[in-house]
């Protein structure tokens, strides 16, 4: 979890922009009260927004540096996801990573794009110039075909349309074969270009910007189908991204291979070139490349809006050090528009930022969001700081762009202010000063969503989960558990019925048909098989603690140790985001375990999704080995894969180090245990990023790749599958999670065969293979990466067999 980057390194003869109010301590949430006095009497002074000429550039005297040797600090800021200032001695202008491209207007001093036309020009916008996009989503496959959708964000607007514009789609083939006209997608021909015309539809449109989504619908072919699409009409306002885009559409036989990612962006304050900006996008281009992903899945963090409370117009109510003035604080409709200005131009500049502006436009996207796209911790502070206004305005202006940006969906009429209305039954209501210079078109449903059944706490719409199919043999159920969080609760129970009644439904369909589900992805956008930290907890909570807050309150003491929002200590709120925390014990288990007979239901293998913790990591759930289960027979065996981030700083060394001496072996009830997998036979290239006992978590940059092992697939000569070949039989019975407890885990890491690109997803025994690239060097642009791999087998459930002793009697038997 991070908050958003800087946007842009000053130009020439600018003074020194960066923020100087950001924390020393690294806590989350807040910038310390050091900073925040120090702001204030800059401003009342009428000093400008950066610190005065020949200042230095970095950290005061006494801020921490990236790797501190104080664990328990290590500990905390890895929780809080800390914000790492730049040193002293690095400038704060260049790096090795492409600049941020503004998409139109001028630009004010925290680098977001003004309202207006381009700079130097004097014509009104015509509604022909793209400021975003095109982004290309995924959502469903049924009927044998592929549905899609692709947005395009063009200056100027209003309720009248300016220019309506369309796209072209066309078919290229599979490789090697010339453009052709068959399987024709929806839509009209174009005999001029050989490709259909996809009519555009207008989702929002004000005085700025106006929102043009398509849907892409395509048949699914015999073979892996590539298109291509452009907008004919339309100009680019930066030179950047490709003006003409294509994608993948895989075989009605095969399943998707699929790209994850999370928490894409930086904390305030961290010093973006000595990171390289966005490299790692590089590499996901490189390998989409070589072999074309299928979907790209988001994790939650997809934009990092934090920087609202720091330079932008949350500012003076974040400044306000009383927690009780902070919550009474209105949100009327000029502070909504200006927070709606934010969010939509902080969408603007980071989507059509390169390397991800070009990935965001050729591998579809599915996505599901955290805390960042709203705010830090959003949700999981106490709950009568939670209502109050400022929070469940910006909850539902996030949400609006969040369905906008992410889902290419239509946003609600109108969002929360004090001025209009509380939470209503369904939805916001509409607020006519919104509606004055807006099209907002009416809701628009798609079967790939599960809608909750009723509105969230805190923001006043309901949750958007999700079930799709990718490809043959794979769906993906992802849990929107942002809405409805609270600090005691993730999902409503009737949100989990909702899902759960689906996704029996779904698979009870595929397993009448001749392609059962065989994988099903369960995507979550914290870790839920993850190591504890209840020993914090318990510290944090205990009445010891009572004095260090009463001194906080009445004095400011510990100024860095409490959050600027409702006071209390910047750690516990995140302790309570995660699954893992007590308060969550018990929906936990139950989301765990009802998985569970799902999965010994349909003999379907899950395998989870989830980020949010900035390194990467295996988690298991399994039988316990008292049992003597195979894990190829075994429905309680899930892995969760974490990876995270794909753009944020990692923690420092010695957090990563302290979790893997946390890892022990769980109980999660009689029957599961749970625990890391051993995934890392070595730090990435040459570096040294863990201790030599730490083989379970890496503290790096990462993103991952899951393909199935296709039954299509050729055999391999020397029948290799998982990393052993076929011979080289063994047993795994009563191993726990310490050790090997399949053959898909046997030689994990750089040398197993799901590391490598020549051997990932090419064996045939319908397996999952699982790919975690890591980033070798933050110093390099490239965004290189090395490659940890391992199998995840299929599962053959086998329904245990009552012994006769515990049988009921047959009729007529004797009792």
């Amino acid at each position: 979890m991070a908050e958003r980057a800087r946007p842009r390194s000053p130009m020439p003869g600018e003074e020194n922009r960066s923020n100087p109010y950001a924390s020393s301590s690294q806590w989350r949430h807040q910038e310390s009260t050091r900073f925040a006095r120090y702001a204030a009497d800059q401003q009342g002074a009428g000093a400008p927004t950066g610190p005065p000429a020949g200042a230095p550039t970095g950290p005061p005297a006494g801020a921490r540096e990236d790797h501190s040797a104080d664990t328990t600090q290590d500990l905390a800021n890895f929780i809080n996801q800390s914000r790492v200032e730049r040193p002293a001695d690095r400038p704060a202008t260049g790096g090795g990573h492409k600049p941020i491209v503004i998409a139109a207007g001028d630009t004010g001093g925290d680098g977001i794009p003004q309202d207006g036309p381009a700079v130097g020009s004097e014509e009104p916008p015509d509604g022909k110039e793209i400021v975003c996009g095109p982004l290309l989503n995924y959502r469903r496959m049924d009927d044998g075909r592929w549905h899609g959708s692709v947005l395009v964000v063009v200056n100027g607007g209003g309720r009248e349309v300016l220019f309506q514009p369309t796209l072209i789609l066309r078919r290229v083939g599979p490789a090697g074969q010339l453009p052709s006209t068959q399987g024709q997608a929806d839509g009209a021909v174009n005999d001029e270009t050989g490709g259909t015309s996809v009519e555009s539809q207008r989702l929002y449109s004000d005085r700025r910007n106006t929102f043009w989504s398509f849907d892409i619908v395509v048949p699914i072919e015999p073979t892996e189908v590539k298109y291509e699409y452009f907008v004919p009409e339309l100009r680019f306002s930066s030179e950047h991204k490709p003006r003409t885009n294509s994608f993948f559409v895989p075989a009605a036989t095969e399943s998707m291979r699929i790209m994850f990612h999370s928490c894409n962006g930086f904390s305030v304050g961290t010093d973006e070139a000595a990171w390289s900006g966005p490299c790692l996008w590089n590499d996901v281009i490189r390998k989409h490349q070589a072999t074309p992903y299928h979907v790209m899945v988001g994790g939650g963090d997809q934009i990092y809006n934090d920087g609202i409370r720091v330079n932008g117009p949350l500012r003076p109510w974040t400044e306000i050090r009383n927690p009780q003035k902070r919550r009474d604080y209105p949100f009327p409709e000029k502070l909504r528009a200006e927070c709606d200005d934010y969010y939509l131009k902080n969408y603007i500049r980071w989507y059509n930022m390169e390397p991800f502006s070009t990935a965001n436009g050729q591998i579809p996207q599915l996505n599901i969001w955290d805390d960042h796209d709203i705010i830090d911790g959003f949700g999981s502070y106490t709950d009568h700081f939670m209502r109050c206004d400022v929070f469940r305005g910006i909850g539902g202006v996030a949400h609006k762009y969040y369905m906008l940006f992410q889902h290419h969906l239509p946003p609600p009429p109108s969002t929360y202010t004090s001025d209009i209305a509380a939470l209503e039954a369904e939805t916001q209501g509409a607020d006519p000063n919104q509606l004055a210079e807006a099209y907002v078109a009416p809701s628009k449903s798609d079967p790939s969503y599960i809608i909750g059944a009723k509105p969230g706490p805190y923001v006043a719409e309901r949750s958007c989960n999700i079930y799709t199919r990718l490809g043959a043999r794979i769906a993906l159920v992802g849990i929107d558990a942002r809405v409805e969080r609270t600090r005691h609760q993730i999902n409503y129970p009737e949100t989990y019925n909702l899902i759960f009644e689906r996704l029996r439904n779904e698979l009870r369909s595929a397993a009448a048909s001749d392609q059962p589900i065989k994988h099903l992805i369960v995507l979550l956008g914290i870790p839920i098989a993850y190591p504890r930290l209840t020993w914090l907890e318990n510290v944090l909570r205990s009445p010891l603690i009572g004095p260090v807050k009463l001194m906080h309150k009445r004095f400011g003491f510990g100024g860095a140790l409490f959050n600027h929002f409702d006071g209390g200590f910047d750690l516990l709120d995140d302790l309570d985001d995660h699954y893992t925390a007590k308060i969550h014990k018990a929906e936990r288990r139950g989301l765990v375990q009802r998985l569970q007979d799902v999965s010994a239901e349909f003999s379907t293998r899950i395998t989870i999704l989830g980020g949010d913790v900035h390194l990467a990591a295996l988690g298991r759930f399994y039988s316990n080995p008292k049992l003597k289960i195979p894990v190829e027979q075994d429905h309680r065996f899930m892995s969760n894969v974490v990876s995270s981030a794909i753009v944020n700083k990692p923690p420092p060394q010695a957090v990563a180090n302290l979790l893997a001496r946390r890892n022990k072996i769980h109980h999660m009830n009689a029957n599961t245990d749970e625990t890391l997998l051993d995934l890392f036979d070595k730090d990435p290239g040459d570096s040294d990023k863990t201790a030599n006992s730490n083989h379970c978590t890496m503290p790096s940059r990462n993103f991952a790749t899951l393909t199935e092992n296709s039954p299509n697939n050729v055999a391999s000569a020397n029948g290799e599958t998982n990393g052993e070949t076929d011979h080289e039989v063994q047993s795994f019975l009563g191993k726990n999670g310490h050790s090997q407890m399949h053959k898909g885990e046997v030689g994990a890491g750089t040398k197993h065969k799901a590391a490598s690109p020549n051997t990932h997803g090419r064996s045939n025994d319908g397996s999952l293979d699982i790919r975690i690239n890591v980033e070798i060097d933050r110093s390099n642009p490239e965004g290189l990466t090395e490659a940890y791999g391992l199998t995840v087998p299929l599962l053959n459930y086998q329904k245990p067999v009552t012994p006769a002793s515990a049988r009921p009697p047959s009729v007529g038997q004797a009792q």
